[in-house]
């Protein structure tokens, strides 16, 4: 042995009284301690020194980009590489004494020093990721997916490099190896295969962004869409419940995309009021006379009367039977009225369609269809002006003779049987 410290340790040692091989490993450990002490100082060091240095110039630029790159800990992971560079410079000298440990203990430090770069990288993804969301014309993109493909290939990558250090082989050969696994590989990695090319025609065909209002029965999905990432898509439902769903979903099985809506500054109301088919019938004159005192329709059946009467005149028909000729139904009156009561209501889009029609009689009825869009597209709001609108629509029925269909309850057989 050289005359060092080492070997004066060692010297010492034996001087102590302990036998050769116990000396060897104590000065082994000691040498050892050194070294973990030299990192501990060196580590300490960088983030007091560097990183506070950084983090000062940092905060006094006025760049967006490097206040991200703090936030994400790009430096703090940095100053890891302090003590890997303490050791790669003193394990000559502080183990001299042992000479076949110091291959070994360098090729542990390179894969120590890839590690802490793949970290540095992920940082940087993440700050990438953070910045671009911030851009507007980003910002609803399914930018998550991109990234977490390019981390998933970081790591491979860096894995493979950390293995190949560890074992001291070549990278091309555990490739090589890795090859045969590449079915097994494929099955592994099938949902994020999938994933990646579904949200590539996510973006293509700007089918989903974040933020869009999506409903998916399928999945038990219905409310706005916070997160798009490589595997899944997030959907925070109006019960404040979250479902995740497959992102290849949105391309393999069908979805409502409510933008559409959002973006027309409207949204629709289709429901119908469902009238006994009994309680149909023609308007005599006591009816007419009623009606023409109700403000919505005064005007249109002072013209309708006048149109029908006109024309019963000219066929000279028979009038003892309503039958005969022409005549006004309640129905057809009360949807004049309801279209009328719809078009003066505050709420309701006017540029965007508006009709009040009647669907094919049923079991159930004659329903008289709404058919028209709000001027907001806030839920709230909306909900408000539908209930509005047929909480009227079922208590001005009877004011026509109409009534509304409900199946009999245990009320309507009692009162038969009295």
């Amino acid at each position: 042995m050289e005359n060092s410290v080492n070997h004066l340790v060692y010297q010492w040692l034996l001087d102590l009284g302990i036998a050769e091989n116990i000396a060897n490993q104590v000065q082994f450990a000691l040498e050892v301690l050194l070294l973990v002490i030299l990192c501990f100082i060196a580590d300490r060091l960088a983030k007091k020194l560097f990183v506070r240095v950084v983090n000062s110039i940092v905060k006094r630029t006025k760049f967006v980009w490097d206040d991200v790159l703090l936030e994400n800990k790009v430096f703090d992971r940095l100053a890891h590489l302090a003590p890997a560079i303490v050791v790669q410079a003193t394990a000559a000298y502080v183990f001299a004494d042992f000479q076949d440990f110091i291959p070994f203990l360098i090729r542990m430090t390179d894969a120590y020093m890839i590690a802490v770069a793949l970290m540095v990288v992920t940082s940087i993804f993440n700050t990438l990721d953070h910045y671009f969301k911030q851009t507007e014309a980003l910002k609803d993109k399914p930018i998550d997916s991109y990234f977490q493909l390019a981390r998933l290939v970081t790591y491979f990558i860096g894995g493979i490099l950390v293995v190949s250090k560890i074992f001291d082989k070549d990278p091309q050969g555990i490739l090589a190896a890795m090859g045969a696994l590449t079915a097994v590989s494929m099955l592994v990695f099938k949902d994020t295969i999938l994933g990646f090319v579904a949200s590539i025609q996510l973006s293509a065909n700007d089918m989903i962004r974040v933020g869009d209002w999506v409903s998916m029965p399928k999945y038990g999905a219905d409310g706005d869409v916070i997160k798009i990432t490589l595997n899944t898509v997030k959907v925070q439902n109006w019960d404040k419940t979250i479902s995740t769903i497959p992102t290849y979903s949105f391309v393999s099985d069908s979805f409502k995309n409510w933008r559409g809506m959002s973006e027309a500054g409207g949204r629709r109301i289709k429901r119908s009021i469902v009238l006994k088919s009994g309680s149909v019938k023609f308007c005599d004159q006591e009816m007419i006379s009623r009606f023409k005192n109700y403000h919505l329709i005064k005007d249109y059946l002072g013209n309708r009367v006048k149109e029908i009467s006109d024309y019963n005149k000219e066929g000279d028909f028979d009038k003892s039977y309503l039958i005969n000729g022409r005549h006004l139904t309640n129905i057809g009156v009360f949807r004049i009225y309801t279209e009328a009561y719809v078009r003066s209501l505050k709420g309701i889009h006017s540029d965007l369609t508006l009709m009040v029609f009647q669907k094919e009689g049923n079991e159930y009825g004659v329903p008289i269809q709404v058919y028209c869009f709000t001027e907001t597209t806030d839920w709230t709001e909306y909900e408000n002006i539908q209930s509005d609108i047929f909480d009227h629509l079922y208590a001005a029925a009877p004011e026509f003779g109409l009534e509304v269909f409900q199946h009999p309850s245990g009320g309507d057989f009692q009162s038969l049987v009295k």
